[in-house]
């Protein structure tokens, strides 16, 4: 139970990932604030240290109230996990600029909003943690989809940026990327796949999982672990780093 007593927000908390993660906290203590669009999906997963929020990462005044709601509700947020986003491949000369900009506001827009937001609270504390979580994509180019690597390029940078900007004090910055994940949005790429290619799903599915070097999804669970280390008694000097979650992909 070492965050006890610690206030952490996790944006996209009510499934996948974000769920993972925000269980793992509310298991070491913390009271976490789950935030998304669909309170249904959120109040369906709270309780044990858990509190459902709606919030739009995409909209600023949704998260500058929503974020001051929580710290009212909690006090100040010590652990910040923007880890709300789409993930969708899509050809170049496909890509309408309504497309980029939705994946834009809620990647890119989202992440820094929510991090912004959270740091007004944090900077009254005397620790902090910020955990974006980006992607694999994050750290290399990912075929089929220049515009979410574009963003999680971005999340990364902001992520170094913020490290540098806050070094010799309290609180640390860094991204997780995980290469592909076995979450709900599994089957919606596999269909988006299956629509491009003309894969068979399991073909299509053989995509994902043999992208990752061993041979399988990664767990929510494997990506929940490595926050926690980056919330751990000894994580101070892991500052501005990328943790990949990968299978072993160099």
């Amino acid at each position: 139970m070492h965050l006890k007593g610690k206030h952490a927000l996790v944006t996209g908390g009510g499934t996948g990932i974000g769920l993972g993660i925000a269980k793992a906290l509310a298991a070491q203590g913390a009271e976490v604030t789950i935030t998304g669009r669909r309170l249904d999906v959120l109040e369906a997963e709270a309780g044990n240290g858990l509190h459902a929020l709606q919030m739009d990462v995409a909209e600023e005044a949704s998260v500058v109230d929503g974020v001051a709601a929580a710290v009212a509700a909690r006090g100040p947020i010590q652990i910040c996990v923007p880890n709300a986003g789409i993930a969708e491949g899509r050809a170049l000369h496909k890509t309408e600029m309504e497309f980029w900009r939705q994946m834009m506001a809620i990647n890119v827009d989202g992440c820094f909003l929510t991090i912004r937001e959270c740091l007004k609270s944090m900077h009254g504390t005397d620790w902090g943690r910020v955990i974006a979580v980006s992607s694999i994509a994050g750290l290399r180019g990912l075929k089929g989809g220049a515009c979410y690597t574009a963003t999680k390029h971005a999340m990364v940078g902001m992520i170094r940026a913020l490290a540098a900007d806050y070094a010799g004090k309290p609180y640390t910055f860094n991204a997780l990327c995980p290469a592909y994940v076995d979450t709900n949005i599994v089957p919606q790429n596999v269909e988006s796949i299956m629509k491009r290619t003309g894969m068979s799903e399991e073909e299509a599915l053989q995509v994902m999982v043999g992208a990752n070097p061993h041979g399988r999804l990664i767990t929510v669970e494997e990506v929940a672990e490595a926050a926690m280390f980056l919330c751990g008694e000894h994580s101070g000097s892991m500052n501005g780093q990328t943790v990949q979650i990968s299978g072993g992909e160099m």
